[in-house]
């Protein structure tokens, strides 16, 4: 029966437009629900993010330090391990032969090429010197037979040990390589058996460790001079990190100021064999591991740049606030979106409690004017008679009366047969309206329902008029009777009908139908209104539900319908079409049975 149900709260019409002091109200309600939720979500958030990355990173800087020291020792072990095999090839073959035998040049070159095969890529040439420098015998692809290095600052170094590793140097030959020499006493004789080694050789052996992007090993001497080829370039006055090492001289260590670093740019930590640190140097921070090699004489120098040793973690860290930064602002959206709806949710709600408590002002309303009304149609019904009973005396003193020929005595019986039919129409009419508001129990009793259906129809008949909405009626004679209260089915039909003839509009029809249907009795109310929404339509039954405008409806009528309908253990449906009307549907089973 379209819109004039009814049915649901019209929203659209608020009891009351809210005013700046609830506007206020709702807005700080807002911000304190978007405030709370927010430091809820945030402070645990923050403090679990904040505590986990500490540790995580603290852990992980320990991990990558502690396997980059343990990579750079296992280095330096390699590498001694290097200077030692070739000590221990030189070492052998002078203690297995006697001075004579090794002066021999052809017995020196089968030595030098048994090692080369042995060893190859690794010696270049053998030699042996006289204790004045004279090399006396050589093996090798240079001419320096009786070559005199008396001169030579490793010949003076090697005759002061058993052993001697040089440092890398040019020498005569124009190309980078390092000696290992080993002195040798037979009676007043003294001579050294020297061997060189192949610098690329040696070289590949150091550049083994190459981490990322930066990460490189080299050698150094005491003096800061290269001892292998540095994978990159090696940091600013490294001379100054060396001075500050226990083995790198012993002159600098301990100093807070050395080499043009001070100590707010250098950061030394003493570990096991060597020292690990951070330098800043070129605008950029270096991590660093010293290790002493060939009895603190060298230095295996391991250096990064800082953000390519820990590029993992500040990935992880780039990942991390990658999610972190959305994650926050998604709270924050959904903290606006929900507080909003929630406020929202509240002021609704307030707004349909203060309608529901003028609606239950209304009812109330209506109550007592039905009341009154019931009041007002038993004072009148009471004179209406009098008059009924006065117009039938007047008629009858006129029929005794021998009025003769005087013309209006057919005018006086006409007059008086209109007050009696008026009055009689007057009587019955206050006495259906009596009828239906009148206060008594809702006790069932066996009744016909078309009836009360006529009852009604006569009841709403004059509204449908000046409406210009008929009522047609297609009921079905002799139907079973129906327990009920006629008070309460009175009240059922008269809430339906009214609902249908507002529905209808001007021009509308109502159809009424009766049957019989498995076992109950089926009303039809059948209106050409504009139909009831399928979102509404669930909602028609509920209390206090009405689109009604305000002032108009109680929501109240459908409610009470309902409930009077399945307290009689039938029920009430309703069909809707929007455009085409609406029907609803009253089943009450018969006299003796329930649904």
């Amino acid at each position: 029966m379209g819109f004039g149900h009814e049915t649901a709260f019209d929203m659209s019409e608020p009891l009351v437009a809210p005013g700046v002091e609830e506007k206020r109200y709702y807005a700080s309600l807002t911000r304190n629900m978007v405030l709370i939720i927010m430091v809820v979500s945030f402070t645990p958030l923050i403090l679990i993010t904040g505590l986990i990355g500490y540790f995580f990173e603290t852990y992980y800087r320990a991990k990558v330090l502690q396997n980059l020291y343990e990579m750079v020792e296992k280095h330096r072990q390699h590498i001694n391990s290097f200077l030692n095999e070739r000590l221990l090839n030189i070492s052998f073959i002078a203690d297995s032969y006697s001075y004579d035998q090794l002066s021999n040049q052809k017995f020196l070159s089968d030595k030098l090429a048994t090692l080369q095969a042995v060893y190859p890529g690794v010696y270049v040439d053998w030699g042996v010197l006289q204790s004045n420098g004279a090399q006396i015998a050589y093996a090798g692809k240079f001419k320096l037979l009786n070559v005199n290095y008396g001169a030579a600052d490793w010949f003076r170094e090697a005759r002061k040990k058993d052993h001697y590793v040089s440092d890398v140097f040019l020498g005569v030959r124009r190309e980078p390589h390092f000696l290992i020499c080993l002195r040798k006493r037979q009676g007043d004789r003294e001579w050294l058996v020297r061997a060189t080694v192949n610098f690329a050789a040696f070289n590949s052996v150091v550049e083994e460790i190459h981490i990322g992007e930066t990460g490189s090993a080299f050698i150094v001497n005491n003096n800061g001079t290269l001892q292998s080829r540095p994978g990159i370039k090696p940091i600013d006055n490294l001379l100054g990190l060396l001075q500050m090492t226990s083995w790198g001289g012993g002159k600098g260590a301990g100093k807070t100021e050395i080499a043009g670093f001070r100590a707010p740019q250098v950061q030394m930590i003493p570990t096991g064999n060597g020292v690990t640190g951070v330098v800043r140097n070129r605008d950029r921070n270096f991590l660093f591991i010293l290790m002493p090699l060939k009895s603190g004489d060298w230095t295996l120098v391991y250096q990064q740049e800082r953000d390519d040793a820990f590029s993992q973690i500040n990935r992880a860290r780039t990942i991390a606030l990658v999610i972190f930064f959305p994650g926050c602002l998604a709270i924050v959206l959904v903290t606006l979106f929900v507080s909003r709806k929630m406020v929202q949710r509240i002021e609704k709600a307030e707004r349909e409690k203060e309608l529901m408590n003028r609606q239950v002002i209304e009812a109330g309303k209506l109550a007592s004017i039905g009341e009154l009304a019931a009041g007002v149609a038993h004072e009148i019904n009471n004179p209406v008679a009098v008059m009924v009973e006065e117009a039938g005396w007047m008629e009858d003193l006129l029929g005794d009366e021998k009025l003769g020929d005087c013309p209006n005595a057919e005018e006086f019986r006409r007059c008086l047969g209109q007050i009696k039919i008026q009055g009689r129409r007057c009587k019955e009419i206050t006495h259906k309206l009596l009828s239906f508001a009148r206060k008594t129990d809702p006790v069932p009793r066996l009744i016909r329902i078309n009836d009360i259906l006529g009852e009604i129809v006569d009841i709403c008949k004059q509204r449908s008029k000046i409406n210009n909405v008929p009522i047609l009626t297609e009921l079905t004679r002799d139907l079973p009777l129906i327990s009920a209260s006629p008070s309460e089915m009175q009240q059922v039909f008269i809430n339906l009908i009214n609902n249908a003839i507002d529905a209808s509009g001007e021009g509308g029809t109502i159809t009424i139908r009766s049957r019989l249907e498995e076992g109950s009795v089926v009303i039809d109310i059948e209106d050409t209104g504009q139909g009831i929404p399928g979102d509404i339509l669930e909602r028609v039954f509920d209390p206090f539900f009405t689109t009604k405008p305000v002032g108009k409806g109680t929501g109240l009528g459908l409610s009470i319908c309902y409930g009077i309908v399945k307290k009689l253990g039938g029920s009430i449906t309703v069909d809707s079409m929007v455009g085409a009307g609406t029907t609803f549907h009253v089943h009450i089973p018969l006299a003796g049975r329930a649904l």
